[in-house]
């Protein structure tokens, strides 16, 4: 079955309050996509951003964001009233995302909203707690201790905490009650609105493609809490840290800084982390997108303290043995491969050994700096997503801005483009009319958007995963153009 989809971040939707929402904003785009006729929304991951505003850098790989949780929503169930949000500011760019602001007055709002959860909604909220324990009370308990030390790392709280020596535990427990009470409750109302989404999109026919990171923050509840699934000395610090080497794009490698799996550990265990991720995570959206699939069958280990990635090397990650377990657990799952960059042998033959569908990004296709292959679409399987360009990518019309003229020269020729129509049209075209099975387009591109789009440049810090579309931007007109193209190339939900 021919499928289409579109790209869209969540925190990329307008709303009067600074971010996109899990609101009427998040509503408005899935009937959007149900009018344009498509299949998948894909999102990035909805986890609490962290380091540089990354939700690839998160303080929980099982937290939803608290920036997504929708205020007219709880104004409808009773727990604010409206000027307690209107009346503060939420910034004068309506195409940005001002995290400061928003990490101030957030949570202010949020504390209100949570001290009137009562009735129904308070026995939801302690059914939640129950089935979510496994996560949550070390979640709440991080945040909590983090708060009180002023956001601090957890590297950077007394040794007793950082170690979770029992007596430490209980006694901060026990002072931090209230709050780590709030941090729960946050949980909980993030969810309670994530899960009517999620109701509101299959009710549409839309299927949500979630994006899991494959590596998790050393700042977070997941590293604190289980630092035996990780490579870390007897001081609790990584050995070795994640990236990638050097490339036509970075002549530096990608520096990412998270630790790295004790994949021996993980072994012997079962791979249970990984199992209990996985389940998690398939049931929160309908298909996972993991990132980096190569690290599962090399990792780039970069010595801890380097400041590039120069210096890194490949060591074997666990193959197919990690996804023959997940599999024999919990059966065979809706699983994207990110297969993008240098691929070996070797892991062309885990992806076809999984069965995944890969990736293949068309801006890639022309550009001789990537040295990966097969981004042609006269060279892909139908098992492919392909998309035009990803988050990580600039825009189409960015890409050719900023391109060299060779590369551009290259793909107005193969393309067959023309100014009339516009570069990204066309692009979007060739991908639509590809053998694929599935054609993922971001937004921004059919906005018409430059590098003003761009949602994330790698290896930088600042300006990424900041932009927002406006009011109207996904609109009737739109929609109908869409559902007849994505008709014509025989791809309609």
């Amino acid at each position: 079955m021919r499928t289409a989809g579109i790209l869209m971040p969540i925190t990329s939707l307008p709303s009067p309050y600074g971010v996109g929402t899990l609101g009427q904003c998040a509503r408005d785009f899935i009937q959007f996509l149900h009018r344009a006729g498509q299949t998948y929304w894909q999102i990035l991951p909805i986890c609490p951003t962290g380091y540089g505003d990354s939700p690839y850098q998160s303080f929980s790989s099982y937290a939803g964001n608290p920036y997504m949780i929708d205020f007219d929503d709880l104004k409808e169930e009773g727990l604010l009233q409206e000027e307690e949000y209107t009346s503060l500011s939420w910034g004068d760019q309506p195409t940005t995302v001002d995290y400061g602001l928003l990490y101030g007055h957030k949570f202010t709002v949020l504390k209100t909203a949570c001290s009137r959860i009562s009735g129904a909604l308070s026995e939801q909220f302690q059914k939640f707690c129950k089935e979510q324990k496994f996560w949550l009370d070390d979640y709440a308990l991080y945040m909590s201790i983090k708060d009180y030390h002023g956001g601090q790392s957890w590297k950077e709280w007394p040794e007793t905490l950082q170690k979770r020596e029992k007596d430490s535990l209980e006694a901060i427990h026990q002072e931090l009650t209230d709050e780590i009470l709030f941090w729960k409750k946050v949980q909980f109302l993030f969810f309670y609105q994530w899960d009517r989404l999620k109701a509101y999109a299959e009710e549409n026919n839309i299927k949500i493609i979630g994006d899991l990171p494959i590596y998790v923050s050393y700042d977070s509840a997941d590293v604190w809490a289980h630092p035996e699934e990780f490579q870390l000395d007897e001081n609790l610090c990584p050995i070795e840290v994640a990236g990638c080497p050097p490339d036509g794009f970075s002549a530096d490698g990608q520096l990412w800084g998270n630790p790295l799996f004790n994949w021996d550990y993980m072994k012997e265990t079962g791979y249970q982390w990984w199992v209990n991720r996985i389940a998690y995570q398939s049931k929160i959206y309908d298909v996972i997108r993991i990132d980096h699939f190569r690290g599962f069958d090399e990792y780039y280990a970069i010595p801890y303290g380097d400041s590039t990635a120069k210096n890194g090397h490949w060591k074997p990650g666990p193959g197919m043995d990690l996804f023959t377990t997940i599999e024999n657990k919990l059966g065979k799952l809706p699983i994207i491969a990110e297969d993008l960059g240098f691929l070996t042998d070797s892991v062309k033959q885990l992806l076809a050994a999984t069965g995944f569908p890969g990736m293949k990004v068309l801006e890639f296709a022309f550009d001789s700096r990537d040295t990966g292959s097969g981004y042609l679409p006269h060279c892909y399987p139908n098992n492919c997503i392909v998309y035009t360009g990803t988050h990580d990518n600039d825009t189409i019309l960015g890409w050719f801005e900023t391109a060299p003229e060779e590369f551009q020269n290259n793909a107005i020729r193969y393309l067959r483009l023309t100014k009339e129509e516009g570069y990204h049209i066309g692009m979007m075209r060739c991908a639509w009319a590809s053998v694929a099975d599935t054609a993922i387009m971001q937004m921004q591109d059919f906005l018409g958007l430059g590098v003003e789009g761009r949602m994330n440049t790698p290896s930088t810090l600042g300006g990424n995963w900041t932009w927002r579309c406006l009011p109207g931007d996904y609109n009737n007109e739109l929609a109908d153009w869409l559902y007849e193209e994505t008709k014509i190339y025989g791809r309609l939900n």
